[in-house]
């Protein structure tokens, strides 16, 4: 069994970096809502400097490197990917449309012998 350790953010400087990404973030909604009576595009201009900013702060702290290299690793990994072609994804699609239709014709076959077997003959109820 391995004992790995669960890293965490790790240097002070980098959680500083962190949170001031969050308040950079929280800044640039803000000020997207504060500046409600502007023109539209300095609104969006409020906001995406935010972003952009907290951006900028998170590709600095180390956890935002090991973040933006895993997301890269996630893209190489899901090229490697085979996707089905259309026929077999219409095949399985079929194939999962049908075995639904049997469970919805088993599971209220079974819910009507139920009621039969408690109301009819255990409990001698007619409707």
């Amino acid at each position: 069994m391995s004992n790995q350790s669960v890293q965490t953010v790790s240097t002070s400087s980098d959680k500083y970096k962190v949170i001031l990404a969050i308040v950079a973030v929280v800044a640039g909604v803000a000020a997207f809502y504060v500046l409600a009576k502007q023109p539209a595009y300095v609104r969006v201009a409020a906001l995406i400097a935010g972003l952009l900013v907290a951006v900028l702060l998170v590709w600095t702290s180390e956890t935002g490197r090991d973040f933006f290299a895993f997301a890269k690793e996630s893209v190489r990994e899901t090229k490697k990917v085979v996707w089905p072609t259309r026929k077999e994804a219409g095949q399985i699609t079929a194939v999962v449309f049908g075995f639904v239709l049997v469970m919805a014709i088993f599971l209220w076959g079974t819910d009507k012998l139920l009621e039969f077997f408690l109301y009819d003959v255990v409990l001698g109820l007619k409707k």
